[in-house]
């Protein structure tokens, strides 16, 4: 989500930093800034807003270094301001810190850090970082000592670089399930967490994994783990800067596509506590009396995110108890919408400035109901106009085909809908710790679908040249059937249409024969002999049948002519997970028909 770039060498720091920042623009950030040092003197120049408001400071205030570390932010903890704005500093103003991650239990290391004499000036969970490590630094000036002692304290994901005046020659950094890279150079070394940062001045580049540290000098890397110095080959990059954004794959879909487990474990940091079932939010501003007493919600969104409203709608109906009604955002601002202040506006757009949806919004506020935004980007119109804000930790999506933002969204339903039942008492915590449980793990049960990416390849080879899908789901999974045909004809320009399976009989049923593929969401469920039935019928039509199912079923291929397995997982889970084979079918048709993916 943030950008990152260190740099330590023998030309212009800043002039470098501010250059990969605007290399990392497309992540992106609402605040930015920059450090460095210079004849033992830390110099810190940051700014809410963009890396060209950060150029204006530094002409009217410039600094000059050889080493710098510089930073794009995208607020979590904390509103987009100059004092959250990274990079920060400890009591002494001797150690400065950047930081991409979330650090899970920083309210319990502040409270520590405070009652230790530590001062805190900023909201971030970033800033108690610095903190410790200066806690470490103090008895043997030795920063590499300090960091290394300090991320052992640190629950959560975390990539940082970190500078101290006592040592002005050497940046230390480290990571923890945020990607950071080491870049080198002839005279010079960088740090970075993407590869476009430092592409203008070097192509080699080491990948740090999960738990090493890295010691880097302008004429030396050295990289540790587990305090044990370790050897790492570094590799070439051959792309172009615009390949080089992509990570090495062949389209942003694809990219996004598989970030999926990353970007869903992020959404879930820091939200819940298993072992006593709760949900918690820093922007929701609803309090309990509000959520028990509202009488109805809605959830108005366009696109994918309307599909993930319907999702919504399942889920808190289910656990909640409460009515929900679901609109499409051109639709709802064009009607006359019976609702009122006893009810709550639910608003779902990756971009936070989807016309319609904001439109919708409008509306309901004349009739001063509480609203709510699940939303993607920091800052935007969305966040700034509700109540309340839930950010989606998807991090950028450039590709034009909704992915990660699509399960980001789910996996914000489902806390969400735990919470609200929760405070309405419509479930137990015990239920809530059973239905966490599963939801932790739907980060690995993602990367079990991705492991299939080339069989899914494979069978795209068979169906690209159809010209006419139909798909079909019941229950919670009717959405998905949704979400699949649009992502087939978004990106192929295939004709598809997403129906609930018992729907099938009225109508779609004329259109299918041996040309037309159905591509049913067959997983285990309490509707699963229901679907059966409806695949039975399809296949009376000589349609071809592609089933998603659950592992171990042998009874689905008894009725299919092509199979995509999936994990087993709670039925009111299965959408994030069903939903990636049939992101993956629509990229790999669209590519084998040539299509502009992105």
């Amino acid at each position: 989500m943030c950008g990152i770039i260190g740099y330590v060498g023998e030309g212009d720091a800043p002039a470098i930093l501010i250059d990969g920042l605007k290399r990392l623009e497309y992540r992106g950030y609402d605040s930015a800034g920059i450090a460095v040092i210079f004849k033992n003197k830390l110099f810190l120049r940051r700014c809410k807003g963009k890396v060209a408001d950060l150029e204006k400071i530094l002409r009217k205030s410039p600094v000059f270094s050889s080493i710098g570390l510089g930073h794009t932010r995208w607020a979590t903890h904390g509103k987009p301001s100059e004092e959250n704005a990274h990079p920060h500093t400890d009591c002494r103003n001797e150690i400065v810190l950047i930081h991409n991650g979330i650090i899970e239990n920083h309210m319990e290391l502040k409270q520590k850090l405070k009652k230790e004499g530590h001062t805190f000036k900023s909201e971030t969970d970033t800033e108690i970082i610095v903190h410790l490590i200066e806690k470490f630094y103090s008895p043997t000036k030795n920063l590499l000592s300090a960091v290394s002692k300090a991320i052992k304290e640190l629950k959560g994901s975390y990539a940082i670089g970190v500078l101290s005046k006592s040592e002005p020659d050497r940046i230390v950094a480290a990571r923890k399930e945020s990607p950071l890279i080491v870049g080198l150079g002839k005279g010079e070394n960088f740090i970075a967490s993407d590869i476009p940062a430092i592409l203008p001045h070097t192509r080699e580049v080491i990948a740090l994994d999960d738990g090493e540290v890295v010691l880097v000098k302008k004429d030396k890397v050295e990289i540790f783990k587990n305090g044990r110095k370790i050897k790492k080959n570094s590799n070439t990059i051959p792309w172009d800067p615009v390949m080089a954004e992509k990570e090495g794959f062949k389209h942003f879909m694809l990219k996004e596509i598989f970030e999926q487990p990353r970007a869903i474990q992020d959404t879930l940091r820091g939200r819940y506590n298993l072992e006593t079932g709760e949900v918690s939010f820093e922007f929701l501003n609803l309090s309990d009396k509000e959520i028990k007493n509202f009488k109805k919600i809605f959830i108005v969104a366009c696109g994918t995110a309307y599909h993930a409203g319907i999702v919504g709608k399942f889920l808190l109906e289910n656990l909640a108890k409460i009515p929900v009604e679901v609109d499409i955002g051109s639709e709802f601002r064009y009607r006359a919408p019976l609702i009122t202040k006893d009810d709550l506006l639910i608003i779902i757009s990756q971009s936070g400035e989807t016309a319609d949806t904001l439109a919708s919004l409008r509306l309901a506020k004349k009739k001063k109901v509480k609203s709510l935004a699940i939303c993607n980007v920091v800052g935007s119109s969305a966040t700034r106009e509700t109540d309340g804000v839930i950010y989606t930790h998807a991090g950028p999506e450039i590709g034009v085909a909704s992915t990660k933002a699509f399960t980001t969204q789910l996996t914000v339903l489902y806390l969400l809908s735990l919470y609200i039942a929760l405070t309405r008492k419509t479930i137990s915590k015990t239920q809530s710790i059973s239905l966490l449980s599963q939801i932790i793990k739907l980060p690995h049960r993602v990367r079990d679908v991705l492991k299939n990416a080339e069989k899914i390849e494979e069978l795209a080879h068979k169906y690209f040249k159809k010209k006419d899908f139909l798909y079909l789901g019941r229950n919670i999974n009717y959405p998905i059937a949704l979400e699949g045909a649009l992502k087939l004809k978004e990106i192929s320009y295939i004709h598809a249409e997403g129906y609930p399976a018992g729907e099938m009989k009225h109508g779609p049923i004329a259109l299918i024969d041996e040309e037309m593929p159905v591509v049913v969401i067959a997983t285990k469920s309490s509707v699963y002999e229901k679907i059966i039935s409806n695949i039975q019928e399809a296949k009376t039509r000589g349609g071809i049948i592609i089933s998603i199912a659950t592992k171990g079923d042998r009874t689905i291929k008894k009725f299919s002519d092509d199979v995509i397995f999936v994990p087993a997982t709670d039925e009111m889970l299965s959408p994030v997970i069903n939903v990636v084979p049939l992101q993956l079918l629509a990229y790999y048709i669209a590519l084998l028909r040539g299509c502009d993916i992105d």
